[in-house]
């Protein structure tokens, strides 16, 4: 568990915490919080162990973006995380 967060993800699941979007277009553009696109990016927070058929790849501090309708969002002790299966992962951000 990291970071003192009390989820243990079983299986090749993960947790994870949504990046902030972004509140300027390019243009400099205010948005407000309807307009701003759903993020895609994010920050793992805690790993399952993996299984036998799927080993874990990711580990706790990995930016990542996943898929765009995946996962159960928690909310957890006020924080908010996504909760999904490492296969919904596609791809590490450095």
């Amino acid at each position: 568990m990291a970071k003192g967060i009390g989820i243990k993800p079983l299986g090749a699941r993960v947790l994870i915490k949504k990046l902030e979007a972004e509140e300027k277009t390019a243009g400099g553009i205010l948005l407000t919080s309807s307009a701003k696109e759903k993020p895609q990016m994010a920050e793992v927070m805690a790993v399952g162990p993996g299984t036998k058929d799927e080993p874990m790849e990711l580990k706790v501090g990995d930016k990542v973006v996943f898929a765009k309708y995946a996962g159960t969002d928690i909310k957890y002790e006020g924080e908010e995380y996504t909760l999904m299966s490492q296969s919904d992962i596609l791809a590490t951000v450095k």
